[in-house]
């Protein structure tokens, strides 16, 4: 390989650059932020981070009421298999108390 020359200045710049792309995209990935050409980590937007924060404490609360209508149709599904006279006789055992 000929080293004067500007192919072994593109190719190192060619190196670098894919580097810091492939360095970039594993952060990423990983949920840190990415950082900069010079190697400090850009900060993230505090808006992104209440949002997110926002977003995970409706995720859980959906999820608790999926959880709760999940229960909900499971009940209904019995009482729906189950035989007439069963069901008639626990309606009756619950209005007896």
């Amino acid at each position: 390989m000929n080293w004067d020359g500007p192919s072994f200045v593109i190719a190192l710049v060619l190196i670098s650059t894919v580097g810091w792309i492939i360095n970039n995209w594993i952060r990423a990935r990983h949920g840190y932020a990415p950082s900069d050409d010079w190697g400090k980590t850009l900060k993230r937007d505090p808006d992104g981070e209440r949002e997110m924060l926002a977003l995970s404490n409706e995720n859980d609360r959906l999820t608790g009421q999926v959880s709760h209508l999940e229960e909900r149709i499971a009940v209904l599904e019995r009482i729906a298999t189950d035989p007439a006279g069963r069901t008639a006789r626990e309606i009756e055992a619950l209005r007896d108390r």
